[in-house]
C-alpha cells in the first residue's frame, strides 16, 4: 500500500505541512479524519451499524469500529471524506445526505502508535439493510447492528455487554451470519469520552 501523505497540524490546529501516514502515527502529528456513523430504525427501535475491522489491519484488527472512517489526504477537504463510505461499506451517499455532529480532538497512544486526530464526525440515517452493504475486505471483515440504547448504556457504564448481529466474510469471500455478545474490549479503544460525546450528539438527531 502506498504511504498516504497527510496534512499535519500542531495541537492548536496550526498547519505544519505534509507527512507520510506512517510518520504521522510514529511521531504523533495531529491530522484530519472523517468519521460517519450509520443509524437505522427498525419497528420503531433505533440501531447503530458498526464495522468489524479486517484481521489484516495493521492497527486494531478484528475489533468493532465506526461504520465508515478514514484519513483525509493532504489534497482532500472534509467533504471529500465521503469517499470512505462507499469504499469501505459499499453504500453510495452524497455529502448532503449526512448530518454533521461535531469535530472531536482526541489522542490515543499504544506502544509506538500515536493517533492524534481532529475527527470530523457525521451521522447518516440509513434506509438500506444489511444485504445492501458490500465491504472492502482488506479493510472491513463485516457489518453488524446493535441496539443503540444498549450501545449507549455500554459506554456510559450502565451495562457490561450488548448483542451484535450481522455478517462477516469468511476466508472464501462469502458471508456468514455473525451473532455475538460483546463488551467494550471488542471495540477499537477510542477514549470513552469520545464514545460518550458521539452518543450524546446522535441522540439529538434521532
Amino acid at each position: 500500500m502506498t504511504d498516504e501523505l497527510l496534512k499535519i497540524f500542531d495541537e492548536n490546529r496550526k498547519e505544519l505541512g505534509v507527512a507520510p501516514r506512517s510518520d504521522v502515527h510514529r511521531f504523533g502529528y495531529w491530522h484530519d479524519t472523517f468519521h460517519c456513523w450509520f443509524t437505522t430504525r427498525i419497528e420503531d427501535v433505533v440501531y447503530i451499524y458498526l464495522q468489524l475491522r479486517s484481521e489484516n489491519k495493521e492497527d486494531y484488527p478484528n475489533l468493532l469500529d465506526i461504520t465508515a472512517a478514514g484519513h483525509l489526504t493532504n489534497d482532500e477537504t472534509v467533504e471529500d471524506g465521503i469517499r470512505e463510505i462507499e469504499e469501505e461499506v459499499g453504500i453510495p451517499v452524497s455529502y448532503t445526505d449526512l448530518e454533521k455532529l461535531t469535530t472531536i480532538k482526541y489522542s490515543v497512544e499504544k506502544n509506538e502508535f500515536i493517533d492524534n486526530e481532529f475527527a470530523h464526525v457525521y451521522l447518516y440515517h440509513c434506509t438500506q439493510n444489511l444485504d445492501d452493504f458490500s465491504v472492502q475486505e482488506d479493510e472491513v471483515a463485516g457489518i453488524v447492528l446493535a441496539n443503540f440504547e444498549e450501545f449507549s448504556q455500554l459506554w456510559f457504564g450502565e451495562r457490561e455487554s450488548l448483542n451484535i448481529k450481522g455478517f462477516k466474510m469468511n476466508k472464501y469471500g462469502n458471508r456468514e451470519s455473525y451473532d455475538e455478545i460483546v463488551g467494550k474490549e471488542k471495540f477499537v479503544p477510542h477514549p470513552i469520552s469520545f464514545y460518550e460525546e458521539v452518543i450524546r450528539r446522535i441522540k439529538r438527531k434521532i
